[in-house]
């Protein structure tokens, strides 16, 4: 008997697929930040802090999905190149809250044109309607419990 006989197929595997998906809508992303020296993390942090404004590093490490500790040195690096500023919160001095500066609103504003004309594509190639039902399928998948 074929041991892998009751095994899914990778295509049908849906934590393959989801990888596979995301590789195709990280591609032309990824292409866009190597023009400007830009990691897929810093890119998610600057999205995170741009839309929510002043947070604590945990909110960005949930929101960006990343890890607390990969957040904390993606942060360091980030200050040191005027993305971002850190300061401690006056209540809890435990907690370190977070801004973006100018200069990083400037790279998210530099490069709008070419993340829209990203997101476009794939929206013209699915269809928004398409593109609304899987973003709803995959946040319904975040809330079911393994």
């Amino acid at each position: 008997m074929n041991s892998q006989s009751h095994i899914k197929s990778t295509a049908r595997s849906l934590p393959i697929a989801l990888l596979r998906a995301r590789e195709t809508v990280m591609a032309p992303i990824r292409d866009m930040l190597q023009d400007i020296r830009l990691t897929e993390q810093k890119w998610r942090i600057l999205r995170v802090l741009d839309e929510l404004g002043e947070v604590e590093q945990s909110a960005i490490a949930h929101e960006a999905c990343l890890l607390l500790p990969s957040v904390t040195r993606i942060l360091r690096a980030m200050e040191a190149d005027g993305q971002i500023v850190r300061r401690k919160d006056k209540e809890d001095k435990r907690r370190t809250m977070v801004r973006i500066t100018d200069a990083g609103r400037m790279i998210l504003e530099n490069n709008l044109a070419t993340s829209h004309a990203i997101s476009s594509n794939i929206e013209a190639q699915m269809g928004r309607e398409k593109l609304d039902q899987l973003l709803d399928l995959l946040e319904e998948l975040q809330n079911v419990k393994v």
